[in-house]
């Protein structure tokens, strides 16, 4: 009964039923679903319509509007926003020839809307192309059903202390694979550059990673990655939340750990500069610190507490194998003498356009202090 309870209404509708539809044919029609970053810098938004024949690329996309003032993102009075298709994955939910299309928003002037931070990361990326930046992000997340529980802990109390569920095997150990096994095809099918997932500390508790990814292409991907993922959770009638931390008291938080590297970092003797991206980062950690989560660095505080697998906000800190680190070196990395590192500060709800375009501004670009420069007229 408590299972049942915690599940939406919409996921016990007949699937059955539902893939009867699923099957008809489209007559060479093709279904775009248009997806774009909410007002809160969190949420995502999708709304789909019909081309009259497959689009090959993105340029065969065409420009869109919604209703911005129910999306926290206008006036009513002004309410019409721009959707610009930048990045097409095919459609998992409804099978080829059908898309998937990540948008920027521009508002009524066509100025980027305030929280399509990917105007300004395209325009850092395009900078330091010459570096070959590639990312790779671990996204962590929360599974909890619809009564905002987390799903599988028992209704009134807790589960057993961490320790028998990062990596779990057995249904006593793990709750909700399904969803995790569906999102990584789903994910895989679209396309997405998915690399791998894993049962995390907490129960209930999950990670999927997506990498190596060049330049802006790393934000493009965990968007759609997350996209999906909440995608699938409402076929299963849960919720995934990627609250930096979710419960209270002696549970692990959550992050989206993010391993950068350039090439020459990638190259033989390649030690030496990421250990001076690491020491420009250092002199940086406050600017840093307000860009990792969407509120300034307030959630992260709940998370970054020196426990649990964190380094402490107020201190930076660097080292081989140490995830108690802001930034952790590999061990494999220090044996090479070559390869990436990892900066674990950002929060599970980061923009990844904000993390991946600070962490250049910092390291190639070399700025320092808290202001960023606007490269607009360069």
């Amino acid at each position: 009964r408590a299972v049942a309870m915690s599940v939406s209404h919409s996921s016990r509708l007949n699937k059955l039923v539902r893939e009867q539809y699923m099957r008809l044919p489209q007559d060479g029609r093709v279904q775009v679903t248009y997806v774009w970053i909410d007002g809160s810098g969190e949420g995502v938004r999708c709304k789909s319509r019909t081309l009259d024949k497959e689009p090959k690329s993105i340029e065969d996309v065409p420009e869109w509007n919604f209703d911005g003032s129910s999306t926290a993102q206008a006036e009513g009075s002004n309410s019409d926003m721009f959707l610009v298709p930048v990045c097409m994955f095919r459609d998992p939910f409804c099978l080829d020839p059908n898309k998937l299309v990540l948008c920027e928003v521009l508002k009524y002037n066509r100025k980027p809307a305030e929280t399509n931070l990917r105007h300004t990361c395209k325009k850092v990326m395009d900078l330091v192309k010459d570096s070959h930046p590639w990312f790779g992000m671990e996204q962590e997340y929360t599974l909890l059903g619809i009564n905002g529980h987390p799903y599988g802990w028992p209704d009134n109390g807790f589960p057993g202390p961490q320790g028998p569920y990062y990596c779990g095997v057995g249904a006593d150990k793990v709750y909700g694979r399904d969803i995790v096994e569906s999102h990584y095809k789903a994910c895989l099918y679209a396309g997405v550059k998915i690399c791998g997932t894993n049962a995390e500390v907490m129960p209930s508790q999950w990670e999927f990673q997506v990498g190596p990814c060049e330049g802006i292409e790393m934000g493009d991907h965990l968007w759609m990655a997350r996209f999906i993922l909440h995608r699938v959770c409402e076929d299963f009638g849960v919720v995934a939340t990627l609250d930096p931390k979710p419960m209270t008291g002696n549970w692990n938080g959550a992050g989206c750990h993010t391993n950068y590297s350039t090439e020459e970092m990638r190259r033989e003797g390649g030690l030496k500069h990421i250990e001076a991206a690491i020491e420009k980062l250092s002199k940086r950690h406050d600017y840093h610190i307000c860009v990792y989560d969407p509120r300034g660095g307030r959630d992260n505080s709940r998370r970054l507490t020196g426990h649990h697998e964190t380094s402490n906000i107020f201190e930076f800190s660097a080292g081989v194998a140490n995830r108690g680190a802001s930034i952790r070196i590999p061990r494999q990395v220090g044996q090479d003498g070559c390869g990436y590192f990892e900066d674990r500060r950002p929060a599970a709800n980061c923009d990844p356009y904000a993390v991946t375009e600070a962490i250049m501004r910092t390291t190639v670009l070399n700025e320092t202090g808290v202001e960023t420069k606007d490269y607009a007229e360069h």
